[in-house]
């Protein structure tokens, strides 16, 4: 799928009908999971799981967001407050995920982590 063809079809997601369990208390909408599936970036979703249930408490952050920005072959991951203020970073060294820029909302609802695009908030 172009780039051009993925933004297009993210960008129709909003809200979602079915909750996919990525893990035991992380689940993605029908747009992360399309996202991850068309993109084949499990990856990303496993990336923001894993900051979100070792670093941050969701009774503390029950809104984040993550921002993955490309840059060549590399890329750089910050999790943020929603307000800019930042609480996790990672460089990713290697990755082909096929955008530039990608943003993605967690939500802290019923003792579970709900991971979405920012078209289904």
């Amino acid at each position: 799928m172009s780039d051009h063809l993925l933004k297009t079809a993210l960008n129709q997601f909003t809200g979602t009908t079915l909750y996919t369990a990525l893990c035991r208390q992380v689940l993605l909408t029908d747009g992360a999971l399309f996202l991850a599936e068309s993109a084949r970036c499990f990856w990303l979703m496993d990336v923001y799981a894993s900051h979100l249930l070792t670093s941050i408490k969701g009774d503390l952050e029950p809104f984040t967001v993550l921002n993955l920005v490309k840059q060549g072959h590399a890329a750089h991951v910050t999790l943020d407050d929603g307000n800019g203020r930042v609480l996790a970073e990672q460089a990713i060294e290697y990755t082909d995920f096929p955008l530039d820029h990608i943003q993605l909302y967690g939500c802290w609802q019923d003792d579970v982590w709900i991971l979405m695009l920012p078209s289904e908030y």
